[in-house]
């Protein structure tokens, strides 16, 4: 019976603390793109420490979505080669930005924060915040349509369905 309690203890942590992660991952995504350096290092070894420790989704999702998608067996090959491209670039991505957090100036190789699409550019657009201009009005927001942050991307790419 120890063990069963001990597992129920350890699973319970493991998604109280897993939650918390994964909310953060996109603020992580931001701060690694900063150009101040103190956020900048702080961004990089979070998006570096999270790339890490979930490479393995990119295999799982892949593979699953393919699956769906295609025919049985050439979908789940297709799936299960693109699963582990994105996995091995997570994990490099993530593995760079850990072990060179400390380099001015160097960013790393940003890898999307979604798990549909590897090579998806990052949407982080609607996560940064607007210019402020100092004009000595009451709204000290440009309004133009250039400083307006854009809408995000799709995280989904379009269902691909095998028909026979």
């Amino acid at each position: 019976m120890k063990s069963w309690a001990r597992m129920a203890v350890f699973l319970t942590l493991v998604l109280g603390v897993s939650q918390p992660a994964w909310a953060v991952r996109t603020r992580f995504h931001v701060a690694a793109e900063s150009p101040a350096y103190k956020e900048k290092m702080g961004g990089m070894i979070g998006r570096g420490v999270i790339n890490v420790a979930t490479f393995f989704v990119d295999l799982m999702v892949h593979t699953v979505n393919e699956t769906k998608a295609g025919p049985p067996l050439i979908g789940t090959l297709t799936g299960l080669a693109s699963g582990v491209g994105c996995s091995a670039l997570r994990l490099s991505s993530g593995a760079v930005d850990v072990l060179t957090f400390w380099v001015p100036g160097f960013n790393g190789f940003a890898v999307s924060d979604s798990y549909q699409n590897c090579l998806a550019e990052p949407s982080m657009s609607a996560a940064a915040p607007m210019p402020a201009t100092d004009t000595g009005s009451f709204n000290s927001y440009e309004s133009t349509p250039e400083s307006m942050p854009s809408a995000p991307a799709p995280s989904e790419a379009p269902k691909r369905t095998w028909k026979k």
